[in-house]
């Protein structure tokens, strides 16, 4: 390991500390290209290209339609698609990772901002500010609480609430609002006056995409020795179906633009984009609206909730992804350098008039399969995005909404998933709770159902806390062997559990507590056996322990228990049942201990 020189004499901690920070291993964890960069090699960089830019052939379009889910300007799609390659470059532990726009983040952004493009640019800003700090104070443990079936129930019920909510423009309806409820019924009120031309389009593109996802899903793969010709319409086949988002958003283009030659409008269109790069400028800490200056506190207070739910959905999102390909893929990452590179993204994007991003499921998933190396590809990804912002914004203009509403659907379709009620129900059936709950509630609000959900999670596995098992055992008097650890919540369900099963035939008898699988004891624990033990006492009776572990025995001696009396062993506690006589403590501390 390589350190700064230190001229430093014996106790000067403080400098040696800050000669192993600086370390070129400290160096290496904090950017993490350093691991790869001195071994790359042309090989690498050419897996690197191919995956770089057929990525970036399908972030253009799904930016585009992301930004319609977050209710603001197409333009700001892409303004969000870019920093993400080049900061995940450097900061990134997954080879496989891209971040940008997803569609459950554009909803929460919707919801939240309403629209407001400043707000969500400020939302960007806060929200990489907070996943920054949870990563320098390696907080990444928390992801851990959020149990698997209230991801599942999220999603499913987010795909649900995404896809629907593109109806309107998949069938050119007017007017819809966008809480769930209202929309589902506005949405079927209206349908008298849904427009043929984008309804034709919106059905026609979802038709191609989906033919066109079976084929990528079913079409043989390549393999040594195919011959020549097979192997050029493997590479064609391969192309079509993997760029088939750009594909039909560019061919519906051409389609509005053709009518829109001859003077006919039969599509409603994506309209003027902005046009060029956005500049580098700092987030709106305050915006005028109707001739008004909203403050900075009443902007947060507009965000309201959002303030914590976008950025612990980012963190969830995009771990969530990287730690599933890093298991695929065989290799590891570091969830907290994870939580800097998504925070330092959102941060840095805010300054280029970002929304908040995650990982993307579907565009690593494309990463992955194209086989890149390093996360160098997301550099080609950039550029892509970068050169239509700079050069094809022009072209946005003709752009159906049906198209971009076709992407989306298919996109998001995927993530509904409800087969996992089937196995929850073979393998955990409570687990079946905290799902359809976070399901149901997603409906109401998004952001609640997860809220709802986390908190469900969290009573269940209280309550598995608070509810040890106890086993009985009874050969010559009353054995109750413990089988979990011990903390405050169990003290009156443990009281009531000792005093149910010492009372055999209406005669109370001693009873031995075997701590043989208790590995956790807390105060509150302690304090409600010594008041077991008075009892015991003043009744006559003996309550004895068994099977101490040695930290637990520390913590039991550590009390000044009276009259503590712990045999080593299960069948010396039964011996003493027999002989009618309690033994006082006699054992070395220092013997038990070792």
């Amino acid at each position: 390991m390589m350190e700064w020189p230190c001229n430093c004499q014996d106790g000067t901690v403080g400098t040696r500390i800050l000669a192993r920070c600086c370390s070129w291993e400290a160096l290496r964890r904090t950017f993490p290209f350093l691991y790869w960069l001195p071994q790359y090699s042309i090989q690498w960089m050419q897996l690197d290209i191919i995956a770089g830019f057929t990525v970036g052939l399908t972030v253009v379009p799904q930016a585009l339609a992301y930004a319609e889910v977050a209710g603001l300007p197409v333009e700001f799609g892409l303004y969000s698609s870019y920093v993400g390659c080049f900061v995940y470059c450097l900061f990134g532990t997954s080879k496989d990772v891209t971040l940008g726009p997803t569609a459950i983040m554009s909803l929460l952004v919707s919801v939240y901002t309403s629209g407001d493009v400043s707000l969500a640019i400020l939302l960007a800003f806060l929200s990489g500010c907070i996943q920054l700090a949870m990563g320098l104070l390696k907080f990444g443990f928390l992801l851990d609480f959020i149990s698997y079936p209230v991801i599942k129930a999220f999603t499913s019920a987010a795909a649900v609430t995404i896809g629907f909510s593109q109806v309107k423009n998949l069938l050119g309806l007017k007017n819809i609002p966008r809480q769930f409820i209202l929309e589902v019924y506005e949405t079927f009120h209206k349908l008298p006056t849904v427009r043929l031309g984008d309804a034709v389009l919106g059905f026609l593109c979802i038709a191609f995409l989906m033919t066109l996802k079976f084929m990528k899903d079913h079409f043989p793969r390549m393999y040594r020795g195919m011959p020549r010709c097979y192997r050029l319409c493997y590479i064609i086949v391969w192309i079509t179906t993997t760029a088939r988002n750009a594909i039909v958003v560019v061919a519906a283009g051409l389609v509005a633009y053709a009518f829109h030659v001859m003077g006919l409008h039969p599509f409603i269109l994506t309209g003027k984009t902005a046009e060029g790069l956005p500049q580098f400028q700092l987030p709106p800490f305050s915006e005028k609206i109707d001739n008004r200056t909203v403050s900075f506190n009443e902007m947060v207070q507009n965000i309201g909730p959002g303030l914590f739910i976008i950025p612990l959905m980012g963190l969830l999102e995009s771990v969530a992804i990287a730690r599933a390909f890093a298991s695929q893929n065989n290799y590891r990452i570091n969830t907290n350098q994870e939580l800097l590179a998504i925070g330092l993204t959102n941060l840095w994007g805010s300054f280029f008039s970002a929304y908040p991003v995650t990982g993307s499921f579907g565009r690593t998933a494309l990463n992955s399969q194209t086989g890149v190396y390093t996360p160098a590809g997301g550099i080609l990804t950039g550029l892509l995005v970068l050169f239509s912002l700079g050069y094809l914004t022009p072209l946005f203009f003709y752009i159906p909404k049906a198209a971009l509403a076709a992407v989306i659907i298919c996109a998001v379709a995927p993530m509904f998933d409800l087969t996992i009620c089937k196995t929850l129900w073979k393998v955990k059936k409570i687990d079946l709770i905290p799902f359809l709950t976070t399901f149901l509630v997603s409906f109401w609000e998004i952001q609640y159902g997860i809220l709802v959900g986390i908190l469900v999670s969290l009573i269940i596995l209280c309550f598995s806390i608070a509810r040890p098992k106890i086993k009985v055992i009874e050969p010559n008097g009353v054995t109750l062997m413990i089988m979990s650890g011990l903390s405050f919540p169990t003290v009156e369900y443990l009281r009531d559990a000792i005093h149910e099963k010492s009372c055999i035939d209406s005669v109370p008898q001693s009873v031995v507590l075997d701590f043989t699988h208790v590995n956790v004891l807390d105060y509150t624990v302690v304090m409600g056996l010594c008041e077991i033990q008075r009892e015991f006492q003043s009744q006559g009776r003996s309550l004895l322990f068994s099977g101490l572990q040695p930290n637990i025995l520390q913590v039991l001696l550590a009390a000044n228990l009276k009259d503590f009396q712990h045999p080593q062993s299960l069948t010396t506690a039964e011996d003493l049942h027999e002989d009618g006589c309690v033994q006082p403590l006699l054992n070395n501390v220092t013997k038990v201990l070792s």
